[in-house]
């Protein structure tokens, strides 16, 4: 095929160049959405391992650190917004790729419900906290109230982002900077308490509280851990940006890398401020009792006193971030899907006006709409079920990204012991770590105590949401499979490997002249298959 019908080929109509390092920074910072994302798990992960839950935060990071070398080296040879489906199938064909792509679209769908849930939550508490009128935060727990205000959201954040990265970002860097300043305001009160001896738990900062092997069991290290993957996610929205970010090659494995580095930071800092001001106990305000979901919900009065509700409007601005920012990566997969035949071609259609995937963002704004729907009715804790659910999809489909980056580059690594490290060690650990927490939280959720405690037919909620979930991806993949036959073929998308010796100038991921040379996705001469489907 020749450079000018492959360019054709992979250009899927986006905008170009519309996104910098900072503003993708800025992106994945907001799609991570720290306010919330503590004020979710902080509750849960401490109920899991107790004071280790700093060690716990630690050990969480290490694997998303060594998994975004791996999207790095992937992103730099061959950057296509479908990243785990598209990557996953040239390395392991389109059976793994389309269930890795699946597995990233269930876990955004989950994460778009419970971020719309939060984001309730909160907008109900903040107007309590306006009015001085108690009974208004009540009307978060009302289904009916509930359900209409989480679809209002859902709509409003499917709006901007309909109108592509550009509102996106203009959005982000207002929201963004705020919750960073009150959380850091937060931390700033909460110690200031303990050092005065008006905190109820007045823990003085141990070493043992940054040792994982204080935790109790493997179940619980890995119930931790799991929930501590869920906190980072979302770093991987700058790589399905890649083809709409200046230096689509280079930029967004940066980005990501950024994105780690300040949250890890952020994180640390919160976990010990409040394990340190309230401790771990069931009594009070201890994060072993009272409201596990909502943490900073109960936190911000004793805390920030009169600014409380500066918190309250932090994590209401950050899940409305979030729920915003997030649409990114599905809306994106699935444009990919659609445009290299997994998925009926409607849904690679992209709006002339703003560039973006338009039909693929609608789809699935009404999916996690739904989703939220069925689960509020069904579920009590619905958050604390979808974190838990979420963090053992995260687990599952950053896995197989990480397993494809070593598979992908499995004969580049002769003599070059750094490109061996980026392209192979540091993923593949990260890739069997993460797929081993994901197993060993999946046993453990299928009793009906894990998680909130909510079950269906004797089998726990978590289990069904996360398992279950990706069994549905089957049968679906199954139903394309007949209708869509020629993706499953490799017409559309052919398995293939990186060849380049390193000398050719090809631009990789270790710079010029390293593996990587542009394959499938990237504008280029398509490397055409041998017998084998490995391009020459």
């Amino acid at each position: 095929m020749s450079a000018p019908a492959e360019a054709e080929r992979s250009a899927k109509g986006l905008g170009t160049g519309r996104v910098g390092l900072l503003g993708a920074v800025v992106i994945g910072v907001s799609t991570i959405a720290p306010a919330y994302a503590l004020t979710g798990t902080l509750g849960p992960t401490a109920s899991a391992v107790g004071e280790q839950m700093p060690a716990i935060f630690l050990v969480g990071f290490v694997p998303m650190l060594l998994v975004a070398f791996g999207y790095r080296a992937l992103n730099s040879a061959m950057p296509d917004s479908g990243t785990t489906f598209t990557w996953s199938s040239r390395a392991f064909g389109p059976w793994i790729g389309w269930m890795g792509g699946w597995g990233l679209l269930a876990a955004t769908v989950l994460v778009l419900s419970n971020l719309a849930g939060i984001a309730v939550d909160f907008l109900y508490l903040m107007l309590a906290q306006v009015t001085g009128d108690e009974s208004v935060a009540d009307l978060a727990a009302n289904v009916p109230v509930n359900i209409a205000t989480c679809l209002v959201f859902m709509a409003l954040a499917c709006w901007v982002a309909y109108r592509g990265l550009e509102t996106t970002k203009a959005v982000q860097y207002v929201l963004v900077g705020f919750q960073l300043v009150v959380l850091v305001w937060f931390c700033v009160a909460a110690f200031a308490r303990v050092a005065g001896g008006d905190a109820p738990g007045g823990l003085a900062l141990s070493a043992g509280w940054f040792d994982p092997l204080a935790v109790d069991s493997f179940s619980a290290f890995a119930a931790g851990v799991s929930l501590s993957v869920f906190v980072y996610w979302g770093w991987d929205v700058v790589l399905t940006m890649n083809e709409e970010t200046q230096g689509s090659r280079t930029t967004p494995g940066r980005a990501a890398l950024a994105t780690i580095g300040v949250i890890v930071v952020l994180y640390l800092t919160v976990a010990v401020a409040v394990l340190s001001y309230t401790g771990t106990g069931e009594d009070g305000l201890g994060l072993g009792g009272g409201d596990q979901e909502n943490v900073f919900a109960v936190l911000a009065g004793p805390v920030m006193g009169p600014a409380a509700v500066l918190l309250s409007l932090s994590v209401l601005a950050s899940s409305a971030a979030s729920l915003q920012s997030t649409f990114l990566s599905p809306a994106r997969t699935m444009l990919a899907m659609g445009h290299y035949g997994a998925l009926p071609r409607e849904y690679a259609r992209v709006t002339p006006r703003f560039q973006s995937p338009g039909y693929a963002t609608v789809a699935a704004g009404v999916i996690a709409s739904a989703f939220y729907v069925v689960m509020r009715i069904l579920s009590e804790d619905v958050l604390w079920d979808t974190i838990t659910a979420l963090g053992m999809m995260v687990c599952f489909y950053y896995g197989v990204t990480a397993l494809a980056c070593v598979w992908y580059f499995r004969g580049t690594w002769g003599g070059r012991p750094r490109h061996f490290l980026s392209t192979g060690l540091a993923p593949g650990l990260g890739g069997v770590l993460l797929l081993v927490f994901f197993v060993q939280t999946s046993v453990d959720s299928m009793d009906p105590s894990y998680g909130s405690g909510s079950q269906v037919g004797g089998v726990g909620l978590v289990f069904l949401l996360g398992v279950g979930v990706l069994a549905l991806g089957g049968v679906v993949m199954a139903v394309q499979r007949v209708r869509r036959p020629a993706f499953f073929r490799g017409e559309t998308l052919a398995v293939g490997r990186s060849t380049t010796d390193g000398t050719d100038g090809t631009g990789g991921p270790d710079g010029p002249g390293s593996a990587g040379a542009p394959v499938g996705g990237a504008p280029g001469p398509r490397p055409e298959p041998t017998r084998e489907g490995v391009p020459e």
